[in-house]
């Protein structure tokens, strides 16, 4: 028996809240850091902060390893 899907109402405007990111994308940190894609990648290369390597679908940056590196760099 295949049953149908809920909906749901939220008010006009409102989304459900989605969970806080654990993992920032390649593009996420050119936002943040406001660089490029190579910037990015070096980055990486360095070892500066923790990430894995997802297949075809890039990598994936870990949320607290880059705020703490983030943290400790001087402007």
């Amino acid at each position: 028996m295949i049953e149908a899907c809920v909906e749901y109402d939220f008010p006009e405007g409102a989304a459900p809240e989605m969970p806080e990111k654990r993992c920032y994308t390649v593009d996420d940190l050119m936002l943040i850091l406001e660089c490029g894609r190579r910037t990015v990648y070096d980055l990486l290369k360095k070892n500066e902060f923790r990430y894995i390597k997802l297949g075809g679908s890039g990598y994936r940056i870990s949320r607290k390893s880059f705020d703490e590196w983030l943290d400790k760099q001087s402007c």
